[in-house]
């Protein structure tokens, strides 16, 4: 196609359009790179720890080769769980970089385990990882803006405008193939290092082709928008500051105000206060009668009121007793901080329809499963690990059983289940339609294109 040839000629003159192109694809592979040593940095990370884990559990089994006691054995062992980054978490870190992916717990109240693991620096959480999301969301648009900002002014500004639109073949087809071009030079850009580091990291088709489709819809809206602006009779300089500021308010003002205003509307409290309301309700178990404490957890487990009494003094049914009572007695609270996370979740996919960047982050980090459906989910795992592991020591603690090693071997082991790839129809629709709505938008604007 000798029009491909020759705007493929006109761009390559252009130093500022070549170097533009190959410093993005420069940050769009140093991006992937990064994403891609964080997720082998974690996966050694499960590893070393595993192996750890197994030294410690061996160690502890030792103690009960003539038998114990199984609360101290409940209480002393701690055992691993794990979050593994899915294959195409390199592409959005998400929530994998301020919430903990291993953590041990124990047979104790469950609360106080899961979200002491939860704190972070929030200046530095707040910059957020270097990834392709980062590139993607923040930097592609002000490639585009270089590219496409001058697309009419220049021709315009060297007295060329008027010989163009008297040519066959031009006006609007002009514009388009020329626009276009330059938008499939930034999505070839980006996508070569994606494509290889899915193939490297062994990433799903459904997933891939996700990406590739946020990634073009996520492109459109910013070239529409683009030659919305560019196609006015404004100069080079003004046309830019126009497009610099469109990026400002839709990357980064709206998207802080819709925050703010969400945090104001859905509040949630910290899983640190639950942390701490949990604890307090354990400690507050102590100055309390035992035989108190016993009749209040056999209202929920009466499957063990017939059992020995408690004799005097200290004694481990006892002490897992009031454990779970504190879980219990911070129920409410946990089942609250839930769902206004879950709440502010689904207000951001929302906001997703209006916001293109805050619509292809939520495709992102969804197709990664890094986002806080992923991090729910892995809290959910654990406790269902917790629940396990309290029902098989719970015999050992009313019967008053003795503890041995086949005992120690055959307690429950957390095992994560098998990732199943899921995409996000909703976020992705809404990015096209904007995406749509803006290219419609700019096609349209080229048609009234006239010389100076």
């Amino acid at each position: 196609m000798s029009w491909l040839a020759y705007e493929w000629r006109l761009l390559v003159r252009s130093r500022l359009a070549v170097a533009a192109l190959v410093l993005l694809l420069a940050l769009s592979a140093l991006a992937v790179l990064s994403g891609m040593r964080e997720v082998a940095r974690q996966q050694q990370t499960i590893a070393r720890l595993a192996a750890l884990q197994q030294q410690d559990l061996a160690a502890q089994a030792r103690k009960y080769a003539q038998g114990g006691d199984a609360g101290a054995a409940a209480y002393y062992t701690f055992h691993g769980t794990w979050d593994a980054p899915s294959p195409a978490a390199f592409l959005a870190l998400g929530l994998r970089d301020a919430a903990p992916y291993v953590l041990r717990v124990r047979a104790l109240a469950l609360q106080a385990q899961l979200h002491e693991g939860e704190s972070f620096n929030p200046e530095l959480a707040l910059a957020g990882r270097f990834d392709f999301a980062f590139v993607l969301v923040y930097l592609a648009p002000l490639f585009l803006i270089a590219l496409l900002h001058d697309l009419v002014s220049g021709e315009r500004r060297s007295g060329r405008l008027g010989t163009l639109l008297a040519m066959p073949g031009a006006g609007r087809r002009l514009w388009l193939r020329r626009a276009g071009l330059r938008t499939a030079l930034v999505f070839g850009c980006l996508v070569l290092p994606v494509l290889a580091g899915a193939l490297g990291s062994g990433s799903a088709m459904a997933t891939v082709a996700a990406v590739l489709c946020a990634t073009a819809a996520y492109l459109a809206f910013w070239s529409g928008l683009a030659l919305l602006v560019a196609t006015r009779s404004g100069s080079s300089a003004a046309n830019a500051t126009a497009l610099m500021g469109c990026w400002a308010v839709l990357t980064l003002v709206l998207p802080t105000i819709a925050n703010a205003a969400l945090a104001r509307a859905l509040p949630v409290h910290q899983g640190v206060e639950l942390m701490l309301a949990q604890r307090q309700a354990v400690h507050a178990a102590w100055d309390l009668p035992p035989q108190a404490t016993m009749e209040k957890f056999f209202r929920t487990h009466p499957e063990w009121r017939h059992t020995a009494p408690l004799p005097s003094g200290f004694h481990w049914k006892w002490y897992y007793a009031f454990q779970q009572l504190g879980d219990q007695s911070v129920a409410p609270q946990v089942a609250a901080y839930r769902e206004g996370l879950v709440a502010r979740q689904r207000w951001t996919s929302r906001l997703g329809w209006l916001l293109p960047g805050v619509g292809v982050q939520a495709v992102l980090h969804r197709q990664a499963d890094t986002d806080l459906q992923a991090q729910l989910a892995y809290q959910d795992r654990i406790a269902d690990f917790h629940a396990r592991l309290r029902a098989y020591y719970y015999p050992y603690l009313f019967n008053e059983v003795r503890f041995g090693v086949r005992d120690f071997a055959a307690q429950p082991r957390f095992s994560p289940p098998a990732r199943s790839s899921e995409t996000p129809a909703g976020q992705l629709l809404g990015l096209g339609l904007i995406a749509i709505f803006s290219l419609a938008l700019g096609v349209a604007a080229t048609g009234r294109v006239r010389p100076a």
